[in-house]
C-alpha cells in the first residue's frame, strides 16, 4: 500500500540526511548548499514492529516481511516558491503526491552550515513553508473559481453549489487559514474540490525538530518555541538528530540501543517518525504467520475482513468464506496457532468482521 510521507523544509535543514538514515541508503546527496536535492528521492521504508519478531520466534519462518511506508525527499522550498522562486512549483506538485507532510526544521546553531534565511528561527521557517503551500492552494482555487463562474452563468446547478463553497474557502485562505480547518470540509462540493485540486494545506503535518547532540536529551529554546507553535495547531513534534541517526545506520540493535541510552533518549527519532506517521495515516497491521513467511499486511483502520483479505490477493475478497482469527496476544501466550486453537482462542469471523490491529489471520476462500 503506497502512502507517501513527504519530507519538506527550507534548503539545508537536514532533509536529505534524515532521508539517508530513514532508508538506510546513502543515495540522497547531502551538501552544504541550497538545492542539493533536485529530483525527489523516493524510498520504501519498513515499519518497525517488535511483534513480528516475536511471531517469528514462535513460527521460525524462512523470512519476515514488515509493513512499509513510502518516503519522498522533496527539494528545499524557499520564500516565493509558489511564484516560481528557487525551484518553484515543480516541488509543490511533488508534495501533492504525498499523503502526509513531515516538515524538517533546523533547531541548532552551527556557523559552518549555511541557513538560507541567515539565522535560526524554526517558527519563521515553518511559516515560510506553510505560506507557500497556502499561496499555491489559493492559485489553484482561483483558477477553479473562474471556471465555475463561467459554468454557473449557464445555470449549471452543480457549478453554482461548488462556486459558493469555493468562494467561502477562498475567504478562509485569505484569512491565512489552511484547508484542514475549513468548516465546510464535510460538504460534497468541498470534497469534489479537494479530490480535484488536492489542497496542500489539507494534508496532515508533523514537524521534525532537527537538533544537535546536546539538544537530544533536553529541549533547547528553538525546540520549545516549535512545540508551543505546534501545540496551538494540534500537531506532532518529533525530535531527532539527523547526523547521529545517519551515523547509526549500520549499527546493530544492541549498539543502537547503547548509543541512544548514552544520549539520554529511549527511542530513535526516525523510529518515532515511521511509527507516528503510520498512525497519522490511519494505518494498522494484521499478520499472517506460516513457516515460509511471517508478514505484516497494511490496511486502514476500520477495514472489514474481505477488504483486508484483498490486500493479499483480489481473489481472497471475491471468494471470501471466513477468517480464522487469533489475537496477537493469544498467539504469543499459547505458543502459536495450535496452542491458541486448543485453548479456544481461534475465532471464526464473517464478512462483517472489522479487522483489529495485530490480528493473526488465516483466510478461507473459494474461487
Amino acid at each position: 500500500m503506497g502512502l507517501g510521507i513527504g519530507l519538506v523544509g527550507l534548503p539545508n535543514v537536514g532533509k536529505s540526511t534524515t532521508f539517508n538514515a530513514l532508508t538506510k541508503a546513502q543515495n540522497a546527496e547531502s551538501a552544504n548548499y541550497p538545492f542539493c536535492t533536485i529530483e525527489p528521492n523516493k524510498a520504501v521504508v519498513p515499519v518497525p514492529d517488535p511483534r513480528l519478531d516475536e511471531l517469528a520466534r514462535i513460527v521460525n519462518p524462512q523470512r519476515i516481511q514488515y509493513s512499509t511506508l513510502d518516503f519522498v525527499d522533496i527539494a528545499g522550498l524557499v520564500k516565493g516558491a509558489s511564484k516560481g522562486e528557487g525551484l518553484g512549483n515543480k516541488f509543490l506538485s511533488n508534495i501533492r503526491e504525498t499523503a502526509l507532510i513531515l516538515q524538517i526544521v533546523r533547531c541548532f546553531e552551527d556557523e559552518n552550515i549555511t541557513h538560507v534565511e541567515g539565522s535560526i528561527d524554526p517558527v519563521r521557517d515553518i511559516r515560510i513553508i506553510e505560506t507557500e503551500l497556502l499561496l499555491a492552494d489559493m492559485e489553484s482555487l482561483e483558477k477553479r473559481i473562474a471556471a465555475l463562474e463561467r459554468r454557473a452563468k449557464g445555470n449549471d446547478r452543480e457549478a453554482k453549489a461548488q462556486l459558493e463553497v469555493a468562494r467561502s474557502l477562498m475567504e478562509h485562505f485569505e484569512a491565512e487559514l489552511p484547508a484542514s480547518t475549513f468548516p465546510g470540509r464535510e460538504e460534497e462540493a468541498y470534497q469534489t474540490l479537494e479530490r480535484d485540486l488536492r489542497f496542500l494545506t489539507a494534508k496532515e503535518i508533523m514537524y521534525g525538530a532537527n537538533v544537535d547532540e546536546e539538544g537530544l536529551a533536553e529541549d533547547n529554546a528553538y525546540v520549545r518555541a516549535l512545540r508551543d507553535y505546534a501545540a496551538e495547531r494540534d500537531r506532532e513534534v518529533i525530535k531527532l538528530c539527523a547526523k547521529i541517526e545517519e551515523e547509526m545506520v549500520d549499527f546493530d540493535d544492541e549498539e543502537k540501543k547503547e548509543m541512544l541510552a548514552s544520549l539520554g533518549v529511549e527511542e530513535s527519532g526516525l523510529d518515532q517518525i515511521i511509527r507516528k506517521g503510520f498512525e497519522k495515516l490511519g494505518l494498522m497491521s494484521y499478520f499472517t504467520a506460516g513457516v515460509k513467511e511471517v508478514r505484516a499486511w497494511t490496511i486502514r483502520r476500520g477495514t472489514p475482513a474481505p477488504k483486508a483479505a484483498a490486500v493479499i490477493h483480489n481473489d481472497f475478497e471475491k471468494g471470501f468464506i471466513r477468517a480464522e482469527v487469533i489475537s496477537y496476544e493469544d498467539f504469543v501466550r499459547y505458543g502459536g496457532e495450535a496452542g491458541a486453537k486448543e485453548a479456544g482462542k481461534m475465532r471464526l469471523e464473517g464478512k462483517d468482521y472489522i479487522v483489529q490491529d495485530g490480528d493473526v489471520i488465516h483466510f478461507r476462500f473459494n474461487v
